[in-house]
C-alpha cells in the first residue's frame, strides 16, 4: 500500500503529460492527415517550405502544384501543411 502512495505523484505526472501533450498532438496529426488524404484539384494550398499554388493533379503519394505564373512543381502529399479557404 505505501508503494502506492508513493508512486501516486508519478502515474498523477503520466495522466496529465497525456491528456495535455499527447493527446492533443494525435489529434492534430489526425487532422492533417486527413486535410492531405481530402486535397481535391483546384484548390489553394500551402506547403510545409512555404511555397503558395494551387492543386494541378493529384496521385496516391504525391500532389503537382502550380505556381502563380505557370510553373508547376511536384510534392509529396505530406508536404502540404495547409489548405487556404
Amino acid at each position: 500500500m505505501e508503494m502506492l502512495i508513493s508512486l501516486s505523484p508519478i502515474i498523477l505526472m503520466f495522466v496529465i503529460f497525456y491528456f495535455l501533450l499527447i493527446r492533443p498532438q494525435q489529434k492534430r496529426q489526425k487532422q492533417v492527415r486527413q486535410m492531405q488524404s481530402d486535397l481535391q484539384k483546384g484548390q489553394s494550398v500551402i506547403t510545409i517550405g512555404g511555397f503558395h499554388g494551387v492543386v494541378h493533379a493529384i496521385d496516391e503519394s504525391t500532389v503537382v502544384i502550380q505556381a502563380g505564373d505557370g510553373t508547376k512543381l511536384t510534392y509529396d502529399r505530406s508536404a502540404i501543411r495547409e489548405v487556404k479557404q
